[in-house]
């Protein structure tokens, strides 16, 4: 899930907040889970890489 190239010093408080929250909701969904892996948390991975992704096109931005 951590992307290599970013630091918890590249998000912002509101992202990082975002992400415990996607964290959470991921774990909780795992616990639903009866063995089966027919849990799908698609639509959290994908709100999750989209933060992330606005994080890294951050941090390109402000190195140049």
């Amino acid at each position: 899930m951590a992307v290599p190239d970013l630091n918890s010093s590249d998000y912002t408080v509101s992202e990082k907040a975002r992400l415990a929250v996607l964290i959470a909701r991921m774990a909780k969904r795992g616990l639903a889970d009866d063995g089966t892996d027919r849990v799908d948390q698609s639509d959290l991975r994908r709100k999750f890489d989209r933060i992330q992704n606005q994080a890294r096109k951050r941090k390109q931005q402000n190195r140049r």
